[in-house]
């Protein structure tokens, strides 16, 4: 029979990303998830209703990952109150090509 091990919540390290998806017209959104896959996926199939779903957004150009929610969520602040030119420039220092990098292109 196997024994059953506990593992303390406090040690199950999780991951929060800081994404911005594009649409082939341009337009921009920044947002936050524990799952970036699912939430990628959700936006494309059109499940998450508003912005994204009105305006096709849904190519991932930029992600990045911390284990802190919280510094996750200041980072998502941060970066959406800067102007257009400066996330077009976060994009282009990892996605020069803006390719959609969750349909392999990254």
């Amino acid at each position: 029979m196997m024994a059953l091990v506990t593992i303390p919540l406090e040690t199950i390290v999780r991951s929060y990303w800081v994404y911005i998806l594009g649409s082939r017209t341009g337009t921009l959104y920044v947002g936050i998830t524990n799952n970036l896959e699912l939430r990628v996926a959700e936006h494309r199939a059109g499940e998450i209703k508003g912005f994204t779903a009105k305006y096709g957004v849904h190519r991932l150009l930029y992600f990045e990952e911390t284990t802190e929610v919280a510094a996750a969520l200041a980072r998502e602040k941060q970066i959406k109150g800067w102007r257009r030119s400066k996330k077009i420039a976060l994009i282009r220092t990892s996605n020069p090509s803006w390719r959609d990098l969750s349909r392999g292109g990254g």
